[in-house]
């Protein structure tokens, strides 16, 4: 699982362990978050099946890490506190979150939920600040229009999953546990301020300096997974609301935030179809498996299960339809990332 060309890296050819893209566990966030859509639908045998793959694909990749870390530290590091590079980490903690929502909702494995959320908190924690605090402090530093790309919105899909997953635990528990609920607001408001932070830095650079081809890379697709995972962060506080009477309080507001992502991500949408119509048919930039394709179908389906959770909880049903094509494009993007991941494999054997 390693790649040939990495989208806003230094430029240097991965090879093996030693380079392995850092991004690599979007393809694990991806598969549990189409199995979390699937479940909705009641969809139980493609649900669990591609809830085992995304398991798999997070076990492989963590021990890729983590023999990476033992083996080749530097190179691990210098990963991580790269501007480019640095934020790509935070998809370890996301897809441990969208896991362990999956093994809540789909399976019941409630324990194995509320450790793997624990998990993510302490990994969180880890992954966040020596990327933030090297891009702040650090000497060398890239020009705006090179520095920030689509990975940064992984700060706030990191953020916001450690809601989501508390928020189903607040829920399940059926008693307010104080520290919890502290957690999943903080989480909830902090990662909508850092996707304004983001959001504001890259349209910046969207709109005032060239940009290429190369450098709309699929990544910027997480502009709309991260406000997609706002809102289901979002309707799972709703939905625990009658366990946590702070959240209760809360409810007018939380519920409007849920609107807002929800509109900003259907916004997003057609912006980013229409830059990859742009970007290969118009500008034949070739369209070859790069694991950053995962950081493009993940988007598709938090967009979905998002949608049917905050329809379930806001009462509106006129979008009862958008969850179901929402899955049905996000299975039609998995399995074709899938199979370039698998002809990339036969190729290079």
């Amino acid at each position: 699982m390693t790649t040939e060309e990495e989208p806003g890296s230094s430029g240097e050819a991965p090879s093996g362990v030693a380079t392995l893209f850092p991004g690599y566990f979007a393809m694990s966030m991806a598969t549990g978050i189409i199995a979390l859509g699937a479940h909705q639908q009641d969809l139980t045998t493609v649900a669990d099946l591609l809830y085992g793959i995304g398991c798999v694909a997070f076990v492989v990749l963590a021990a890729l890490t983590l023999i990476r870390l033992v083996r080749f530290g530097d190179l691990l590091l210098a990963d991580l506190t790269n501007h480019s590079s640095g934020f790509s980490f935070l998809t370890i903690v996301a897809a441990l979150n969208v896991l362990a929502g999956g093994a809540a909702v789909i399976q019941g494995w409630w324990s194995v939920a509320r450790v793997g959320w624990i998990v993510s908190i302490v990994l969180w924690a880890l992954l966040i600040y020596p990327p933030m605090l090297a891009v702040i402090i650090g000497d060398d530093k890239p020009p705006l229009g090179k520095g920030i790309n689509g990975t940064w919105f992984l700060l706030t899909v990191s953020t916001e999953s450690i809601a989501v997953v508390g928020a189903l635990l607040l829920a399940h528990d059926g008693d307010a546990n104080h520290l919890v609920e502290l957690i999943v607001l903080s989480a909830f408001t902090v990662g909508l301020v850092l996707y304004l932070i983001v959001m504001t830095m890259l349209f910046l650079r969207w709109t005032s300096v060239p940009l290429g081809p190369e450098e709309l890379q699929p990544p910027s697709w997480v502009a709309a997974g991260a406000v997609a995972i706002t809102v289901l962060a979002g309707s799972n506080l709703l939905a625990a609301r009658a366990a946590a009477p702070r959240i209760e309080r809360l409810a007018p507001f939380i519920e409007g935030i849920v609107i807002l992502a929800w509109a900003t991500a259907s916004f997003w949408f057609p912006v980013m179809v229409i830059i990859g119509i742009w970007r290969h048919l118009i500008r034949k930039v070739p369209l070859r498996y790069h694991p950053a394709y995962w950081a493009l179908v993940f988007p598709i389906g938090m967009y979905g299960a998002a949608t049917y959770r905050m329809v379930a909880v806001t009462d509106l049903g006129v979008l009862d339809i958008l969850p179901r094509v929402a899955l049905g494009a996000a299975l039609a993007a998995w399995a074709a990332a899938m199979g370039g991941l698998v002809w990339s494999t036969r190729n290079r054997s």
